[in-house]
């Protein structure tokens, strides 16, 4: 990890080193300067590799400071946070994102603030801000905003050459105040606006209910710290009912907490069993496994998913699947199966970087492909108007069926 964090940051330090100490030397000059000398010691005490020019942005520089019609306009500090924006952008990887100390900031801020907002999850999906799942009892369900949504513009910005966290600012803004969405949906034959009020968002965890056939019913909204605690409460009343099956609906749940997918999972695996790897592109891989809880273990279970499940959600499915063969009902889910951690830079600057990507047990990316389910069954217009839920109905007859052989 050490390793991968110092390989990011050897450019970093070339820039703000020459745009300090070099900049006046540059200026004018179109022969490539000594930096070769920087790269040179860099290569050799950090690995960096041997044919990475770092000449050929110097000399762009000089061309830059030379003849732009506007130079004497020039910001160095700008150009090279342009220029490691336009690092991160070619590793085309959605959530990798470099903040120049204003913005970075604000997302610590907004990680550990209260903040006004729509109450959805969002994600790019082929180079589109799409809405990976409104939240229950959110003003985005309220208002109708589905999973797979997408939102072409935030109020007068378009989201096409916005950033993951950039359109995420849009969206958020001061409490009772209106964000305006362009969206476009599947079956629509033109785009649509849609209003939508800002408020606090509350993040709801789970309900569960018993549904005929004496099987139990267990909607999860969200992993977060709590949906633990919460999911072991909810274990205990619903044994004492005798459940002779459990639904369990993952369906537009976004995701949260590694830890807290672990420990749901463990309700259902044996102690030790793999919940799923984290593998960082390097031959190294982490486990984790299972506290083996185990109590619903030997029920028969039925998994539900959507496009609008990502995350932890697919993290839980897919270890139960791979490990008890539980059959997945429903949609395809989102595929956001990457993990990002934040590196703070010099100057007040950050890095949101993906170091890593999630697997299944049997080994699956989750990444872009999302999980299959092995029952497939989409919900159409006409199920949303009549309130009919044919996924629900599957998983509630195969169910029956397992239980009558």
């Amino acid at each position: 990890m050490r390793s991968i964090k110092r390989y990011i940051l050897i450019p970093i330090l070339i820039f703000a080193l020459g745009a300090a100490f070099s900049l006046g030397f540059y200026i004018g000059q179109t022969s490539r300067p000594s930096i070769e000398e920087v790269a040179g010691l860099s290569n050799k005490t950090f690995g960096q590799p041997a044919e990475v020019d770092f000449g050929l942005f110097w000399d762009a520089w000089a061309v830059i400071q030379k003849k732009y019609v506007n130079r004497r306009n020039l910001d160095p500090q700008k150009m090279i946070y342009g220029a490691i924006t336009g690092l991160v952008k070619s590793l085309e990887d959605p959530y990798s994102v470099f903040m120049e100390p204003t913005e970075s900031k604000q997302f610590i801020d907004d990680m550990g603030g209260s903040f006004g907002g729509i109450g959805a999850e969002v994600g790019i999906r082929k180079d589109i801000l799409t809405v990976i799942a409104p939240l229950e009892d959110s003003p985005a369900k309220r208002v109708g905003l589905l999973a797979g949504d997408k939102i072409l513009k935030i109020d007068e910005t378009l989201t096409a050459d916005l950033n993951l966290d950039e359109a995420v600012r849009l969206i958020r803004g001061p409490i009772g105040k209106e964000v305006v969405l362009l969206v476009s949906r599947e079956g629509w034959e033109q785009t649509k606006e849609i209003k939508i009020i800002r408020e606090t968002i509350k993040i709801p965890i789970l309900k569960w209910e018993m549904k005929e056939g004496d099987l139990a019913y267990v909607g999860l909204y969200h992993f977060t710290e709590n949906s633990g605690n919460e999911f072991r409460k909810t274990v205990g009343q619903i044994l004492e009912k005798n459940p002779k099956g459990l639904i369990l609906d993952l369906r537009n749940n976004p995701g949260g907490y590694l830890e807290t997918a672990v420990d749901i999972a463990s309700w259902f695996l044996a102690k030790g069993e793999i919940v799923a790897l984290e593998d960082f592109g390097n031959g190294e891989k982490t486990e984790y496994r299972s506290q083996g809880y185990e109590a619903l273990k030997e029920l028969p279970t039925v998994i539900l998913l959507n496009q609008g499940s990502a995350s932890a959600s697919e993290i839980v499915a897919g270890a139960l699947r791979d490990q008890l063969g539980i059959k997945i009902v429903g949609e395809k889910s989102f595929g956001k199966g990457s993990v990002q951690e934040l590196e703070k830079l010099k100057g007040g600057s950050s890095l949101k970087i993906t170091i890593a990507k999630w697997l299944t047990p049997n080994g699956t990316s989750i990444q872009d492909s999302g999980l299959e389910p092995d029952i497939i069954i989409e919900m159409t217009k006409e199920d949303m108007d009549e309130n009919s839920d044919p996924q629900m109905e599957k998983a509630i007859e195969l169910l029956i069926m397992d239980i009558t052989l």
